[in-house]
């Protein structure tokens, strides 16, 4: 067996499944999940008639590089999005569809560490685990970045040494960031692809969350607009992942992509050929009418910001708890442990959020999330209002 496997950690919900074992919460008070970030509103219409429409195209085998509809789409969209220059994305050597940003995300090291060379992984803490164990089992050492309250929840990398960086073979950022929904500017990017340009490392930005924010005048930037603003236009050391899940309530579809430099790219399709890891045509067909639809998107914020505002209006008052940058992720700060919080307000509400510390590790002399829990938006209004008032119940009592 694989010995980097011993490495891994035991995923959050496992560590969650443990914390709740042997408790039965009150029969008269329904389970609200607040723990999992899996998208709850309405699937499109018109994105389940694509599929539908095109299931003919099971009889045949997709190509790893996926249709040319789709690349297209996904290009025009990305430089509609991020003001790329127009026609500066080549459709056939910069854009791969991939099966939802997880896997993804965990191949890329697979794909690009050189495990010779006593590699670093640098990351964000708290952070996306897959971070971790793709940077793991690539035979790499993560680096983590703390992410807190002093450095309104970005990562610090000022406080990241030289040598860290000239070990760094691939940076993982997340923005905007999950559990913290902060969002890295224009500045903080372009000055990490000088960084990256000094020390020769790749960025892997994942931008998952970038649709779902709260100022319509103020979307998030991304890395590639980043970069072609400072005249890297070619988007070297540069790959940025996007996913239909949280954008369009899909999350069962697993249908995502990849973009950025096309060397990368090259070598990453190349990757992929031998993963085995292409997406079904019938996917295709609708991930491409998604990516070419911007009103349901819109609407999904609308739900979201009706959301944020209920429920702060709940909470804000009990809690040390505020509005996120962006994404649907509440990271409030709570009174002791946050593992004894998650486990009572399971026990006495019957509502389950996740501990903080589950989603980060200790670094530097810290774990940046102790004392803090995620409470995921994703649930209906009327479920996050009564999460909402059994939650400011619980912490009142």
């Amino acid at each position: 067996m694989n010995p980097d496997l011993d490495r891994l950690q035991p995923y959050p919900f496992q560590k969650l499944a443990t914390l709740k074992a042997g408790i039965t919460p009150p029969a008269d008070r329904p389970h609200i999940a607040l723990s999992i970030g899996e998208p709850k509103h309405p699937t499109p219409g018109f994105i389940a008639e694509a599929l539908l429409s095109h299931l003919h195209g099971l009889a045949h085998y997709p190509l790893t590089r996926g249709s040319l509809e789709l690349r297209r789409a996904a290009a025009d969209w990305l430089t509609r999005r991020f003001g790329l220059p127009a026609g500066g994305l080549d459709p056939e050597r910069q854009i791969l569809p991939v099966l939802g940003t997880r896997e993804a995300l965990f191949a890329l090291a697979q794909c690009v560490v050189d495990r010779s060379r006593a590699p670093l992984v640098v990351m964000p803490n708290p952070f996306y685990q897959i971070y971790e164990g793709a940077a793991l089992l690539a035979g790499a050492e993560p680096y983590f970045v703390n992410c807190t309250a002093d450095t309104g929840f970005l990562p610090d990398f000022e406080d990241v040494p030289d040598a860290v960086w000239q070990r760094c073979q691939l940076l993982y950022l997340c923005s905007p960031g999950n559990p913290t929904g902060a969002v890295l500017d224009e500045a903080a990017l372009t000055h990490l692809i000088e960084l990256a340009d000094r020390h020769d490392f790749i960025i892997a930005a994942d931008e998952c969350y970038s649709e779902i924010y709260f100022d319509e005048d103020a979307p998030p930037p991304g890395l590639l607009g980043a970069a072609a603003r400072m005249g890297n236009d070619a988007w070297r050391r540069c790959i940025v992942f996007h996913s239909l899940s949280k954008r369009s309530n899909v999350p069962g579809l697993r249908s995502g992509f990849v973009a950025g430099n096309a060397d990368l790219l090259d070598r990453f399709h190349l990757y992929r050929t031998y993963h085995g890891a292409s997406m079904p045509p019938p996917t295709q067909a609708a991930s491409a009418v998604a990516w070419a639809d911007e009103r349901h998107v819109f609407e999904n914020r609308l739900l979201y910001r009706e959301k944020f505002e209920a429920v702060l209006r709940i909470l804000a008052s009990v809690m040390d708890v505020q509005l996120p940058d962006a994404g649907f992720y509440l990271w409030p700060r709570v009174a002791g442990d946050d593992q004894a919080f998650a486990r009572e307000l399971f026990a006495r509400e019957n509502v389950t959020v996740l501990p903080g510390s589950y989603l980060s590790r200790e670094a530097h002399g810290i774990n940046p999330g102790h004392q803090r829990v995620r409470m995921a938006l994703v649930a209906p209004l009327d479920e996050c209002i009564e999460a909402a008032e059994r939650i400011r119940r619980f912490v009142t009592t």
